[in-house]
């Protein structure tokens, strides 16, 4: 047999083995087994009836053809107007490329911006995707860690001191999956600094910039001096619970679109029309609906947090985004995977190893809470069981 390409062997690693115990749970589930799935940020919520609507009737009206490879107009100015009253940031349509999810658009941006001898700095925990991504384009990944004992708080002078003269770009998420930290004003303006000095791109992961339970979330992108060089990724996944309609956007510098739009060209080639006119009513006429599902959130996220404080040997930290709860697990005595193993095997409850996040969140886990409060409920029945017996 021939062999395959190394592309195979780059595209993994230990973040892509971390789903293990939750495709084992989905699967199970799937076969109508007793288990409950905490180990993914897809929302339990149905996508907001309105979006539903006026797609269905998109489709029904024949929009099946080839629609602009880089996005309706009409979705890319809803996008650029959305971006621009968050974070003030002046783009226009022509600035934003509508992607497959915002997976996809980091792949994407990855693939203009880096290759073999660039170095990509990450900030760990971070989203386990980042590694394959990373390295499907040849560059080097460098890990930041941030300490568990600080809360996984930035540290700048690690940051600043993992600049190197390959260094290319800083990926950045915030706010992050898994912490659900918010990087503060000063820290963002600390990594402007940095990109600015060292002439890097940046690349900032925004997905859960809608679902920040208080009014403390700024964007990179609100910081002007960096918008030639910033590139923003967000999506509908999380705020509008689209996770399955995979509509996803990058917002950049005018001259990176020529670049996303060849990129496109060969692994894309635009998406449906008919889910982009349900993507412009979730971003128009369904846009408060984020609101609704972020105070659900917000709620949920209190439960748990009550929950797992009154457990034996759970520390849960408090974030202040998303749909997660990160939870030190270090005075239960097993490492994060035994945690997670063992757990499965004896209460059918699945959630995920924060280690795959990067070494610096070993002797965590990450508790989703996208689902019913009736299920979210009985998982943390099961969970105090547990740890009770252990």
């Amino acid at each position: 047999m021939a062999e395959f390409s190394s592309f195979c062997q780059r595209i993994q690693g230990d973040g892509a083995a971390a789903w293990d115990i939750h495709m084992q749970a989905q699967k199970a589930a799937g076969r109508g087994e007793d288990v409950i799935v905490m180990s993914v940020g897809d929302p339990d919520m149905d996508t907001p009836v309105e979006v539903v609507d006026k797609a269905i009737t998109s489709l029904r009206a024949g929009d099946t053809h080839y629609v602009d490879v880089m996005g309706k107009v009409e979705l890319r100015r809803a996008i650029a107007y959305r971006h621009r009253q968050r974070s003030g940031q002046a783009v226009s349509e022509d600035q934003v490329m509508v992607f497959c999810g915002t997976q996809n658009a980091l792949f994407a941006s990855l693939l203009c911006l880096v290759e073999a001898g660039d170095e990509v700095i990450v900030i760990e925990p971070a989203y386990v995707t980042y590694e394959a991504s990373i390295g499907a384009t040849g560059a080097t990944l460098v890990r930041v860690s941030c300490a568990a004992d600080t809360g996984f708080a930035l540290d700048i002078d690690a940051l600043g001191a993992a600049i190197t003269p390959q260094s290319k770009l800083i990926l950045l998420c915030s706010p992050n999956n898994p912490t659900g930290l918010v990087l503060s004003q000063a820290e963002l303006e600390a990594v402007a600094d940095l990109a600015i000095k060292h002439d890097l791109w940046l690349v900032c992961d925004d997905v859960y910039g809608e679902l920040v339970y208080g009014d403390n979330y700024l964007a990179m992108a609100s910081i002007d001096r960096v918008a030639d060089r910033l590139v923003t990724l967000s999506s509908l996944s999380k705020s509008h619970a689209m996770s399955g309609w995979r509509v996803g956007w990058a917002i950049g510098p005018q001259a990176l679109m020529g670049h996303f739009y060849n990129t496109a060209l060969t692994m894309l080639y635009g998406l449906p029309g008919f889910i982009q006119e349900g993507a412009i009513c979730a971003l128009t006429d369904a846009w408060d609906e984020r609101k609704t599902m972020r105070d659900v959130y917000a709620k949920r996220m209190l439960m748990v947090q009550q929950a797992l404080q009154d457990m034996p040997h759970l520390i849960p930290l408090q974030p202040q985004a998303g749909m997660f709860i990160l939870v030190d697990v270090r005075s239960t005595g097993l490492t994060s995977q035994a945690f997670v193993e063992q757990l499965y095997q004896q209460q059918g409850v699945s959630v995920l190893s924060a280690a795959a996040f990067g070494a610096c969140a070993e002797g965590f886990v990450r508790i989703s809470f996208a689902l019913a409060d009736d299920l979210l409920d009985k998982g943390l029945q099961r969970i105090r069981q547990f740890v009770t017996g252990l």
